[in-house]
């Protein structure tokens, strides 16, 4: 069954890689700016949510993560950060997304006088408000936190204890972000070990603004996941009849089963590629390498993970099980606990069964 708009709308999806504060919706940012006396751009949602995609659309990953600036300013309370957290499950449910992860960083929102704890809990508070509504308007949804680490910064010893001491309570790992090129992970290589060592798991931005040697570091830092990694492509190398022959690197992700968190919009706003058409995702995809689609920043990019996702199945020309594959891959490099990938494995694949069954 080709994959229509509709058909995507009805699937399952699982998103991986999500930014809580480029996530907001455009009526929530004037909201939370009246409330704070803080200035937004625009006097409408409509303006504010031009002003934010074309700013971030320069082709430009500096130019793009200025838009932070903005949204961060207003997620400096426990209300802000409650809200920012709720309606994130809210949006995330309402595309059918049976499994999301939101990731964040604690420090940046400490300016109003709250701790890293109280910030953790205050975003946990709007997860788990989140959660029983979707579930009662039958969209039912597992949602964790990852605390990130901004690459540019010191190593803060206290984001290693954060994150260890919400492990189990809704934290379900770390991540690294920020200005990629110049700033490699092996600094931060003691909060990691610190994390996994106590069951926690590790997703690292790696092959978005830089190449294959910040994909090879992040690796060789215990990365998991890859946040972005299309750079990989690098490592690819195309014959005729469709044959593709991986480098070490490709190889590797792919024997280890390292997921690609990879955000087509958001790639091609911050310069990976001029078009879909040009973007790396499809190479990646048959090179058998473990692709993943999430949104990265929906406000910035205008974007939800159905329109992601109808996007590139359209580009790539995905049938149903190909949407599938993806989604289940998404699920299996998912940072949750053999319980809830086993219930939501069943789950997804009976809807998936289901959609089949109607299109014969």
């Amino acid at each position: 069954m080709t994959v229509s708009p509709d058909l995507v709308r009805a699937a399952p999806k699982v998103a991986l890689h999500d930014h809580l504060d480029g996530g907001l919706r455009p009526a929530t940012v004037l909201d939370l700016g009246r409330e704070a006396g803080v200035a937004v751009p625009g006097e409408t949602p409509e303006e504010i949510g031009d002003w934010f995609f074309r700013t971030a659309d320069s082709g430009s990953l500096p130019r793009y993560l200025e838009t932070f600036e903005t949204t961060v300013s207003l997620m400096q309370s426990t209300a802000a950060l409650t809200r920012v957290a709720r309606e994130f499950v809210e949006d995330m449910a309402a595309d059918h997304v049976v499994y999301a992860e939101t990731r964040w960083a604690p420090q940046q929102h400490l300016r109003g006088g709250l701790t890293l704890d109280q910030a953790v809990a205050a975003v946990q508070e709007g997860l788990d408000e989140g959660g029983p509504a979707a579930a009662e308007a039958g969209t039912p949804i597992v949602v964790g936190q990852l605390i990130t680490v901004m690459r540019q910064l010191d190593p803060d010893p206290a984001l290693a204890e954060l994150a260890v001491s919400w492990l189990g309570r809704g934290v379900v790992g770390m991540d690294l972000a920020g200005p990629e090129a110049g700033f490699g992970p092996q600094r931060f290589t003691e909060l990691f070990d610190s994390v996994r060592a106590s069951g926690g798991h590790l997703t690292i931005h790696a092959g978005e603004a830089d190449g294959l040697e910040s994909i090879q570091a992040a690796i060789d830092c215990g990365a998991e996941r890859l946040g972005h990694g299309v750079r990989l492509v690098d490592d690819l190398t195309s014959y005729g009849s469709g044959v593709m022959s991986l480098g070490p690197v490709a190889s590797r992700v792919r024997s280890d089963k390292i997921a690609l968190e990879v955000c087509p919009s958001s790639n091609i706003q911050t310069g990976v590629c001029r078009t879909l058409a040009d973007h790396p995702i499809g190479a990646l995809w048959r090179a058998g390498l473990p692709v993943t689609i999430s949104c990265d920043n929906r406000l910035m990019s205008a974007t939800s993970m159905n329109r992601e996702t109808t996007l590139v199945s359209r580009q790539l020309g995905w049938e149903l099980e190909d949407l599938r594959a993806v989604t289940l891959t998404a699920l299996e490099s998912a940072f949750c606990d053999e319980e809830t990938f086993e219930r939501l494995d069943r789950s997804v694949n009976k809807e998936f069964d289901a959609l089949g069954a109607l299109g014969a």
